[in-house]
């Protein structure tokens, strides 16, 4: 019989993952005793993925306020620092926030507006247009932001990220002054020790900053880069991507992730013989069309993947064939035709026309988008995700 079922993506359900434990094991056991328990086959080319959480949870990949704030002073000096373009978050950046102003005296906090860095809006842009400002070139004051544009609230939260970040600041001990500005040269004319908060832009506000006569610039991605008094570390990512664990302490990004999931490749080949592929992967790539925000607050979607997921889809556009080159043809004719131009399709499509339409994305982040919306964030429980048929195509 034909099979009529093509892409199946399932959230597996897994224990707790506490520190320390064999998360490698426990996703092997998982899958096998799903498999066991009759839910799918495992075949050559599934793909299995498992969520950064966990694997940082089990690497007890930790950090306290504490450690940020002594790895923050020992960078950018404790006095005045410039913290430019966080994103607005408490999940994501307030309690790194709190341990930058434990370790400064003085915060200028710069945010880009009419949103942050992944959309999280500050201000409506349409308002910022009745009124007549350019949030390219111009700079505004608290006061002035305010006086123009009241105390807005985040669109789902309700969360006034401007008095939350303020009050966050001060509590720690220290001064701070707000700025809004998009360009990164600004904070220059209020210090020129600056702390780069941005995710995905990170390396060109760096080099400008440097470029403008910055003195100190340093980046989340090298405050905690390498373990202080103890703590979790991140030796490519520092605190990017990190998370709340407590009010007083993160839950770091993963680290040795190829090793990981090489290990449960490995694994799962010797019980069933069969080749699969293996990813870690954070948030999903994809925007929200209501309240503007890209999800991506991880600084990689995968920080980890086996071989067979690098590199990009190499598909056709079936509508396309549909529409042009068979036009003249239906039913099984038609059938016939567009699975035969699969079976002869080029390994490299590129920009042919036959593949315009395609998604341009990189596997991993289409996967782990799909991964991502699966899992969900909340208590779902399924911190494993299992994929089959994802490479098929028409013909299989």
């Amino acid at each position: 019989m034909e099979r009529l079922v093509g892409t199946v993506v399932r959230g597996l359900r897994a224990p707790i993952i506490r520190e320390g434990d064999d998360l490698e094991k426990i996703t092997v056991d998982t899958v096998l005793n799903a498999f066991k328990a009759g839910e799918f086959q495992i075949e050559d080319r599934d793909i299995l993925a498992i969520t950064e959480a966990v694997v940082a949870r089990a690497q007890g990949n930790y950090a306290t306020v504490d450690q940020v704030a002594k790895d923050v002073k020992a960078k950018l000096g404790g006095d005045t620092i410039g913290v430019v373009f966080p994103i607005l978050s408490r999940n994501r950046f307030a309690v790194c926030l709190k341990g930058i102003a434990r370790g400064a005296n003085k915060i200028f906090l710069m945010l880009s507006y009419p949103s942050d860095e992944v959309g999280n809006q500050i201000v409506d842009i349409d308002l910022v247009d009745e009124k007549g400002f350019d949030c390219y070139k111009d700079v505004l004051t608290e006061e002035e932001f305010e006086r123009h544009f009241g105390k807005p609230k985040h669109t789902f939260t309700g969360v006034d990220y401007v008095d939350y970040y303020k009050q966050l600041i001060q509590d720690e001990g220290a001064e701070v002054e707000v700025i809004f500005s998009n360009n990164p040269r600004t904070i220059i004319d209020y210090t020129k020790n600056v702390l780069v908060c941005d995710i995905h832009t990170r390396a060109r506000t760096k080099r400008i900053l440097k470029a403008a006569g910055a003195e100190i610039v340093f980046g989340l991605d090298e405050i905690l880069n390498e373990s202080v008094d103890g703590s979790g570390y991140n030796t490519k990512y520092g605190i990017l991507g990190s998370n709340k664990s407590t009010e007083h302490t993160i839950k770091l990004f993963p680290n040795d992730c190829t090793a990981f999931v090489i290990g449960i490749q490995k694994q799962i080949k010797k019980e069933t013989g069969k080749d699969i592929e293996v990813m870690v992967y954070g948030d999903g790539a994809f925007k929200d069309p209501i309240g503007k925000i890209w999800e991506l607050a991880d600084p990689v979607v995968s920080p980890g993947y086996t071989p067979g997921l690098e590199g990009t889809p190499n598909e056709l556009k079936l509508k396309y064939l549909a529409d042009n080159d068979f036009a003249h043809l239906s039913g099984d004719e038609l059938k016939e035709a567009i699975s035969e131009s699969i079976k002869k399709k080029d390994d490299n499509l590129g920009d042919s026309m036959v593949a315009q339409g395609t998604t341009p994305r990189r596997l991993t982040d289409l996967i782990g988008s799909l991964c991502d919306l699966t899992s969900g964030s909340g208590d779902k429980g399924t911190p494993i995700i299992y994929i089959k048929g994802y490479f098929d195509n028409y013909t299989k």
